[in-house]
C-alpha cells in the first residue's frame, strides 16, 4: 500500500447522496409494515416476499418500497461514479454492484409472486407442481441476486476503504455486514431445507441490508464533515505536494 493512495481521497459526494441512501433503507424496510398491514402472513415461517404477492391487499406498499430502493440505490451509484474519483477498481466495483442491487430490487418489485404459498393451499400446491407463471418464478432469481450484489456492494466498498484509506466507517463495519449477510443467506437454505424459521431468517438478511445503506450513507456524510472541517478558517494550508 502506497502513499499516495491515502493522500489522494475519493472526492465528496454531493450531500444529496447521504440523504437518498437513508431514504433507500427505510423503503427497504418497508416489511416491518406487516404488523399492521399484513398480520395474517406468518412472519416466522412465511417468505418476506409474500408480502409483495400479487393477489394481497397491500402488496403496492411492499413493491413500491422495493421500486424505491432500487431507483435510489442506481442513482446514487450512478451519482458516486460521476463525482467520486473513478480511478480505484474496488471502489468502482462496489458502486457498480450497488446499481446491480438497486436493479434487482426493482426486479423483485416488478416480477412480484402470484400469491402466497404459506397463506394459500392452492399456491403452495401450483409452485410446488411448477404451475406457476413466469413473474413467480424469476422473483426468486431476483431475489437471489439482490443479496449476492447487495453484500459484493458492501465487501468491495470495504476493501477500497481498507485499501485506499478512505470511509472509516466502511473499513470498520462493512466487510463485518457482508460477512454476516453471507452467513444468513446460507442461513436460509438451511431454513428452505427444514422448512421452519425462514421468515425469521429472510427478515434478519433484510435489515443486515439495510443497515449496509445506512453504514454507507454515514461514511460518505462522515467524510463531507471531515473535509469541511479541515478547510475551515483554522485549517492548516495543505502544501502543494499534497495535491499533486
Amino acid at each position: 500500500m502506497n502513499a499516495p493512495e491515502h493522500q489522494d481521497g475519493p472526492g465528496q459526494a454531493p450531500v444529496l447522496v447521504p440523504i437518498l441512501l437513508v431514504i433507500a433503507a427505510i423503503t427497504y424496510g418497508t416489511f416491518l409494515l406487516e404488523h399492521f398491514l399484513s398480520t395474517d402472513l406468518d412472519s416466522v415461517n412465511g417468505y418476506v416476499s409474500e408480502l409483495s404477492a400479487a393477489n394481497q391487499p397491500y402488496h403496492e406498499v411492499y413493491s413500491g418500497g422495493d421500486f424505491i430502493t432500487g431507483s435510489l440505490a442506481i442513482t446514487v451509484a450512478a451519482i458516486a461514479l460521476l463525482t467520486l474519483r473513478r480511478r480505484r477498481r474496488w471502489a468502482v466495483a462496489g458502486w457498480i454492484f450497488l446499481a446491480l442491487f438497486g436493479t434487482c430490487a426493482i426486479g423483485d418489485a416488478v416480477f412480484p409472486l402470484e400469491c402466497a404459498p404459506s397463506l394459500e393451499t392452492r399456491c403452495a400446491l401450483l409452485e410446488r407442481a411448477g404451475n406457476v407463471g413466469f413473474s413467480h418464478s424469476f422473483h426468486s432469481v431476483t431475489s437471489s441476486l439482490v443479496i449476492v450484489c447487495g453484500v459484493l456492494a458492501l465487501l468491495c466498498l470495504s476493501i477500497a476503504a481498507r485499501r485506499y484509506g478512505w470511509w472509516p466507517a466502511l473499513a470498520r463495519w462493512g466487510w463485518l455486514l457482508a460477512l454476516i449477510e453471507t452467513v444468513v443467506a446460507l442461513g436460509t437454505l438451511l431454513a428452505m431445507v427444514l422448512g421452519r424459521w425462514l421468515g425469521i431468517v429472510q427478515r434478519f438478511q433484510i435489515s443486515i441490508l439495510c443497515l449496509g445503506l445506512l453504514t454507507i450513507a454515514w461514511a460518505l456524510y462522515a467524510d463531507r464533515r471531515r473535509a469541511r472541517a479541515a478547510d475551515g478558517p483554522g485549517a492548516a494550508p495543505v502544501p502543494e505536494e499534497a495535491h499533486r
